[in-house]
């Protein structure tokens, strides 16, 4: 009962070697996350499901029903992440969660990997450079958070109000049929550097010591949500 009730505590009130453990556990499952989101998406490539995926949510409507479906997959995967229940349950909701991060790719992967064909180079000169600036940014942000050990829920409120904002302009794009230019694509950039660094400091701060499951899928949307913009830069760069 002891150990429950230790293991269960806040970050913040918890044990220099508890806080450690628990960001060791957080990071190694979202490292795991990462590799498996990798896997599954290279599996739909070479099954040509991606390249299926991408031809039914061609139109606007279907893209917008999927995009819509990712959402509340995701709030599933967040809540079954979050339970109380159980390891059993919380890692059900992560692999849910990286799952449907490898549907919802899919089509921005595959046409990625043909313009890059088109443009006379391997099918990975996109993807892999892409990949690799996520991964610098999403570690400067993470060594910020870490070195500073500023809290920055404050955060919270501009970055729902950002989200809100992209929601509908995605919507509106959808449904009237506009495009979303440069400007968009550079906000979603910065809007997922601030949620970085907002679930990293909520990670460090905020979290309990037994929810490292949770904690790797949230800093996992954030992650994914700076990859996905960040390969649209590399797809529209001149």
């Amino acid at each position: 009962m002891e150990f429950a009730s230790t293991y269960g505590q806040s970050v913040a009130q918890a044990s220099v070697d508890e806080r450690g453990a628990f960001l060791t556990r957080t990071y190694l499952h979202l490292f795991g996350a990462i590799l498996a989101f990798v896997g599954i998406e290279a599996a739909l490539i070479a099954s040509g499901l991606a390249e299926k995926i991408l031809f039914l949510t061609a139109g606007r409507g279907a893209w917008m029903i999927l995009l819509v479906a990712f959402m509340g997959v995701s709030w599933v995967a967040d809540r079954w992440a979050r339970s109380d229940s159980g390891l059993g349950m919380q890692y059900a909701g992560l692999i849910l969660y990286t799952v449907a991060e490898a549907v919802i790719f899919a089509p921005l992967v595959t046409l990625a990997m043909w313009q890059a064909s088109e443009m006379g180079g391997g099918s990975m000169d996109i993807l892999g450079p892409a990949g690799l600036v996520t991964v610098v940014l999403f570690g400067a942000l993470t060594g910020i958070v870490f070195f500073t050990r500023k809290d920055f829920s404050f955060l919270r409120g501009i970055l729902g109000f950002g989200f809100i904002a992209s929601l509908i302009l995605i919507a509106a794009s959808l449904i009237i049929g506009f495009e979303l230019g440069m400007v968009f694509v550079w906000f979603m950039v910065v809007l997922a550097g601030g949620s970085i660094l907002y679930k990293t400091s909520e990670v460090m701060h905020h979290y309990r010591t037994d929810q490292h499951v949770a904690a790797s899928l949230n800093l996992f949307a954030s992650f994914a949500l700076l990859l996905y913009y960040v390969i649209i830069l590399f797809m529209r760069r001149d």
